[in-house]
């Protein structure tokens, strides 16, 4: 059974990506996100690194870009595609097949094998998110339906390579060369994407040091903590926790409503993490995989 201390530090980072949208549309209205992406994982990654005082070794360089890609640039980059073009409910339950596509990157990568409860808990996992953040207004593109999936599959698969590649470095430290690549690949798409360098207001700043120094940095040293103790599979129900924390401070902050719909959804949400944690039947099995070994908008990560 995982240890409830390092489910709920790792459940805490879906959570507080949760509250990145609130943050947004209240201190950073307008600004390109491809902009914010920058400089919530840049500015983080290099603090981090003068904080830890230690650069990945060479070797390890391209594996240390891959995982930063992965979890932060093509992420970023197709998690904001895909809100742009979709309603923010149908983004965020395309993003809630993350799960599935960890099952089977594990299977494929890791050597876990795949058991009925896990796809079970990853389909509640879809179904709650779908009742908790669709609307009638949903409408599907498919340009944005494509990135949606494939944002999906980028963290899917940084999550499951994060595992497989751990270099017996602290958190903290693997954190900071992750963030840092991330964000160093980041700069050519905000160059692109952005026609000119925008005036910054005291609260485009309080906003971009919350989703950088909070949302970016403390949640990842959570997150890959998470990663290194928890299985692939079972870290990633926990992204329901994410769009669970948008429509709460949604309902108590910005006066949007919360239907008893949305509130069944919630539970089942709650429910595939509940069965996602659940003892295999087949304790060997179980032992192996352990071994072997998330948003309704722009901002959920």
């Amino acid at each position: 059974m995982i240890p409830s201390k390092d489910l709920a530090l790792a459940a805490l980072a879906p959570a507080i990506w949760g509250s990145s949208y609130i943050v947004t549309t209240t201190f950073l209205p307008g600004e390109s996100p491809y902009l914010v992406a920058l400089l919530r994982a840049l500015p983080a990654g290099l603090l981090l690194l003068l904080f830890v005082r230690q650069l990945p070794p060479l070797a390890l360089l391209p594996k240390i870009f891959v995982l930063g890609a992965l979890n932060f640039s093509v992420f970023w980059a197709l998690l904001f595609l895909s809100a742009y073009r979709l309603p923010g409910g149908v983004a965020a339950t395309l993003g809630a097949v993350q799960p599935l596509f960890v099952l089977g990157l594990s299977g494929a990568l890791l050597g876990t094998r795949i058991h009925g409860k896990g796809v079970a808990a990853a389909l509640f996992g879809i179904v709650g998110v779908g009742l908790l953040v669709l609307g009638p207004e949903a409408t599907l593109d498919p340009l944005g339906v494509v990135a949606g999936l494939g944002g999906a599959l980028s963290m899917a698969t940084g999550v499951v390579l994060t595992r497989k590649w751990q270099p017996g470095v602290p958190a903290l430290t693997f954190t900071a060369w992750q963030l840092t690549a991330g964000g160093l690949l980041l700069i050519p798409v905000a160059i692109i994407a952005l026609p000119a360098w925008p005036t910054l207001t005291a609260g485009n700043l309080l906003g971009l040091a919350y989703m950088s120094l909070i949302g970016g940095a403390l949640t990842y040293i959570l997150w890959f903590r998470g990663i290194g103790r928890i299985a692939p599979a079972q870290i990633s129900l926990l992204g329901v926790f994410s769009p669970l924390t948008a429509v709460t401070l949604g309902a108590l902050f910005a006066g949007e409503s919360f239907t008893a719909l949305q509130a069944a959804g919630a539970l089942v949400a709650l429910f595939s993490v509940w069965l996602g944690q659940q003892k295999s039947p087949h304790p060997a099995q179980a032992s192996a995989a352990h071994t072997a070994a998330p948003a309704p908008n722009i901002a959920a990560r």
